[in-house]
């Protein structure tokens, strides 16, 4: 048996008596517990074109939606080929009518930017936490 400081910052310290060999398994045990049940969201592309036809914008969309119901993040990607850069306006147009589907549904993380040929936008999906934090803002304007 070995004293084992538990909590060293606690007044007074807390200590006790245990198999250190034991303490130590059961402390990774309950680590590795938590990174199991913590899902990391990821930033998932999906990349348009400024032109695109109405199914292929929709189904799209759709796709944007699952990775939405699955907490991800998305990365909206205009893709911009040649004379199309003379036509930025429609890559605005593009971003905005996905942004008026899904309304309230999410949080834009990053309103659209230019980078290079691309213009992105981020959207994550909007939590509770988030849609209440986004009524107080709304009241307080008010």
């Amino acid at each position: 048996m070995d004293l084992v400081e538990i909590a060293p910052t606690a007044k007074p310290p807390v200590a006790k008596i245990v198999n250190l060999g034991k303490f130590l398994y059961q402390e990774e045990k309950k680590i590795k517990a938590l990174a199991k049940k913590s899902k990391p969201s990821e930033l998932k592309e999906i990349r348009l074109s400024p032109f695109i036809a109405e199914n292929d914008f929709n189904t799209r969309m759709e796709r944007v939606k699952e990775f939405l119901k699955d907490k991800h993040k998305v990365k909206l990607v205009v893709v911009f080929k040649g004379r199309q850069m003379g036509s930025k306006n429609f890559g605005y147009a593009i971003l905005r009518k996905a942004n008026d589907i899904f309304g309230e549904e999410i949080a834009v993380d990053s309103e659209p930017k230019w980078f290079g040929r691309h213009l992105q936008m981020i959207i994550s999906p909007r939590t509770k936490a988030r849609k209440l934090k986004g009524e107080k803002n709304v009241k307080d304007e008010n």
